[in-house]
Order: C-alpha cells, then structure tokens, then sequence
C-alpha cells in the first residue's frame, strides 16, 4: 500500500489546498478507475491535474453495462481502487461484498453534496456511506429540432406515425420496459401489467430505425439522419448539443427514467486513501464546471452547479422543479425482474 499523507492529498484540489502542499513529496504509485468510456473521470485535464498535483497515476478499464461491472468487480479482486455504480446497483454491489463503506471525513468536498443525493439511502444505507454521490440526469427524449416541430412534450411522440422509420431507443431491456411502462400510466419500478407493456413494444417495433447501445452510436446515427425522434441520456444531449447537433432534450409529461450514479470503493483495493483522494477530486466544483463545459450530467454537488453560468445545458434542462418531479429515479431491481424484461424485450425483437 503506497504512503500517502490523507489529509494533504484529499484536499489537493483545491487552490488553497494545493498551496499549502508546496513542500509536499509526490507519493508514488497508481489507481486504478473502473468506469464507462468517456465519462467524466478519464477526461484528460482532470487526470493530468491529479497526477500532476498527488503524483498518483490514473489508470482506466472500462465497462459497457452494469453486469458487465459486477463481473469485473466479482472476477478481479484488488484490480480496481474506484468503480462508477448506479444506485440501483449499490445495493448488490454491498450485498456481494465488492465494495467497501467509505469513511468521507477527510473528503471535504462532501460536506456540499445536496442531500437527496448525497444522503439517498440506496447510497447510504443506515447511515454509512458506501457511494459518494456524483452525477445524476435522466434519459428522456431527445429530437433532431430541424425535423420536429413543434417539440414534443409526450412519450408518444415515439409512436407517433408521421415519425414512422424515423425512431431509435437504446437497446436495453430494463429501460425499453420502463418506457413502455411510464407511456401506459404505469409506475416504471413497480410494473404490473407486463402483457399491456409487451404490447405497447410490439406496437413500438415499425417505428424503429435502429437501436443505439453507446453516446458515440447515438452521434453518429443522429448525424447520419436515421432517427429523428429518440431516447437519449441528459448528459449526452448536451454533449451533443456543445458540438453542435441540432438536439432538444426533453423530460415528457408520462416521465423520464432517472439515474444517481456514485463513486465507490472496491473492497480488495490496496489504494483507499488515494482512491477517496481522486473521488473528492471528481466533486469538486473546480473539476466540474471544466467538464460541464464540455458536456456533463448534473453534478450531486450543491456548490458545483451553483458555479455553473444560466447559459448551462443542466442548468436551464432543470431548472423547473415541475420538470425534476416528473423524473422516476430507478430503485434496485430484483434479478427475477431483470430476468422477466429481459426475456420480454428479447421476444419483442425476435418476433419482427
């Protein structure tokens, strides 16, 4: 386990932080970060004032699903010093014993997470904190604006004829079941007509250009003009909007599909300090406002978006408290369920 002095590396980030390590010796070693492909943690000026500023190298391997992290996580132990999970997965992850409570006493950055965020239980079970609160957003709809006018303010929009060819979703079980769910009136964490939701994809399946799995599908299918009218992440839609892409995000009326997706620490990692160093890094208004410029989720932290100009894509997406309220953030779901929508949507696909 590589030395390091918590106090003067947890606070690192900081301008008067960083001043007062003037004298400080770089610590040698690395951690290692589990995470989606271009999401935040391995931008290249955040990385690169870590290590410039701890001495801490920052090394990245990635995941393309939830289970896929799990699997990772359960396969290779001591692998990995930091993990992106969902809240509807911490659960598991504590359960299976992957990830390890974290003790956020020297992370001053946490004491400026909203509490909703910061506090929800699936992150802080009992009162112990197992994921930091990070970035949160919704996958809603988002429209090309040059083809669709006026903007859409229902789900329906994704069964709307006139769109017919023109259409895409993200290839995901769970998440095509909780759309169809909130379009029939249905709670999406508490699906009780599966037949209904079943029908309404079948119904849905015509309408489908393609399917999209990654922000980068998603970009180039948008660009190329295969979908006009679809289902996209917040924060990619405003990527996709800082680079120019006609794109409008909506939250509909039925509601959008929210997620909270901490920082955590794996239990066999050998890095703790400097793995809860590079996460109070990763709360940090000074790292975030930079992101967002580029294109981010909203921040957990209160004093980062406050940092934010009006001009700000999340800022202004959210600004209306109606707007939050129609999201349903995903709770866990139990395996049998994952099972069930899984197998449901794979009907609905291979019947076409």
């Amino acid at each position: 386990m590589m030395t390091i002095n918590r106090r003067i590396l947890l606070g690192a980030m900081s301008a008067a932080a960083f001043a007062a390590t003037a004298g400080f010796a770089h610590a040698a070693g690395e951690i290692r970060v589990l995470n989606w492909q271009g999401y935040g943690t391995d931008e290249a000026f955040a990385v690169e004032a870590f290590e410039k500023k701890t001495g801490v190298k920052v090394v990245h391997d990635y995941f393309t699903s939830e289970q896929e992290m799990l699997t990772k996580l359960r396969t290779n132990p001591g692998a990995y010093d930091v993990v992106l999970v969902n809240s509807a997965y911490t659960g598991q992850a504590k359960d299976e014993g992957l990830i390890t409570k974290i003790d956020t006493s020297d992370m001053p950055n946490v004491k400026d997470l909203a509490p909703n965020m910061g506090q929800n239980p699936d992150l802080v079970p009992n009162g112990e904190v197992y994921g930091v609160a990070w970035t949160w957003g919704a996958t809603g709809l988002a429209v090309n604006t040059g083809e669709v006018k006026p903007l859409p303010t229902s789900l329906n929009v994704l069964w709307d004829p006139q769109y017919a060819g023109k259409v895409s979703i993200r290839d995901d079980g769970v998440e095509a079941v909780q759309f169809a769910a909130m379009a029939l009136g249905q709670d999406m964490n508490d699906v009780k007509d599966l037949d209904a939701v079943k029908a309404k994809l079948q119904q849905l399946m015509p309408q489908i250009k393609t399917f999209w799995s990654s922000e980068n599908d998603w970009n180039q299918f948008f660009s190329a003009g295969d979908f006009t009218v679809s289902t996209f992440w917040s924060g990619g839609a405003g990527r996709s909007a800082s680079k120019g892409l006609p794109v409008a995000f909506i939250v509909p009326d039925e509601g959008a599909v929210g997620w909270l997706d901490s920082l955590a620490i794996p239990t066999a990692s050998k890095n703790q300090e400097a793995a809860r160093a590079f996460i109070n890094w990763m709360i940090d208004p000074e790292f975030y406002v930079q992101w967002a410029a580029k294109g981010a989720p909203s921040s957990a932290n209160s004093k980062a978006n406050a940092a934010l100009p009006d001009t700000d894509f999340n800022k202004k997406t959210f600004a209306d408290p109606a707007v939050v309220a129609r999201v349903q953030f995903m709770k866990p779901l139990a395996d049998d369920k994952r099972k069930a929508y899984t197998e449901l949507w794979q009907d609905v696909k291979t019947a076409q």
